[in-house]
């Protein structure tokens, strides 16, 4: 099995970052972490990050920048991001108004599109990021991700797979990764259980079936895997973190060795 650098997404560890940037890098690069995935810059300039991710040797792989924000300033948005050294930004989720189906939803493509351009022209890719509210069904059949996915507009716009998300919303993971092979650079792995809600835990403990998703990842031409959990029901959110990175490091290691 193919070994792929792992980032964390830093909205996993939000409240720690805010209190200790740096020292919540630092933890982040013990646990054998190779880069971030950035949700906001916690008060600080993209300079002060940057300088903190050199000194623990973690890239700023991938950032999370809400559609609102490249409406807002375009430019100002893309240097931002360029200056932490991303390669890929990431529009979290739309509106529903934005979305297949609401009344910006023409609009919104053509925005989308001109931003991917301008993603592409500074050597970044755009991406969005699925919750599970885009496999509702859509009009001329199949899933609404896949009817987003087959618009003209969205052409430069690669996948941003949450796992967790895609198997909540009904469908296989693993046929999506193998669906948009060489679309899905940055794949979110993340584990869940169902109680009396959908519950995130470490990856491992739960029902996405980390060796499967591993597997076909590394065959669809992920670049990246970004380990998010959202939030921490079970555990503290540094013990899970490091758990996780720990589960894709040893099934890694089993592939080695054949098991």
């Amino acid at each position: 099995m193919k070994k792929l650098p792992i980032a964390a997404q830093v909205y996993s560890v939000r409240e720690e970052a805010a209190a200790d940037f740096d020292g919540t890098m630092q933890a982040l690069a013990g646990m054998g972490y190779d880069g971030v995935e950035l949700a906001g810059l916690y008060g600080k300039t993209p300079e002060e990050i940057r300088a903190s991710l050199d000194k623990w040797g973690l890239k700023a792989v991938s950032a999370h920048v809400p559609f609102e924000a490249f409406a807002q300033d375009l430019e100002k948005t893309v240097e931002t991001y360029q200056k932490l050294g991303c390669r890929f930004l990431a529009i979290p989720s739309l509106g529903r108004e934005r979305w297949y189906g609401g009344e910006k939803y023409r609009e919104t493509l053509s925005e989308l599109s001109v931003i991917a351009r301008k993603c592409e022209a500074e050597g970044m890719q755009l991406l969005y990021h699925n919750h599970d509210f885009e496999f509702a069904y859509a009009e001329e059949g199949g899933c609404q991700l896949d009817a987003f996915y087959g618009e003209k507009e969205t052409a430069g716009i690669a996948t941003q797979l949450d796992l967790c998300w895609v198997k909540v919303g009904g469908a296989d993971p693993v046929d999506y990764l193998r669906r948009y092979a060489g679309r899905c650079p940055v794949v979110h792995m993340k584990d869940f259980v169902r109680e009396d809600r959908v519950i995130l835990v470490a990856l491992g403990d739960g029902q996405l079936g980390v060796r499967d998703v591993l597997d076909q990842a590394c065959e669809s031409g992920a670049q990246w895997l970004v380990v998010e959990q959202d939030d921490h029901v079970y555990g503290t959110p540094m013990e899970n973190m490091k758990k996780s990175i720990e589960c894709i490091r040893n099934i890694e290691k089993d592939g080695e060795a054949g098991v």
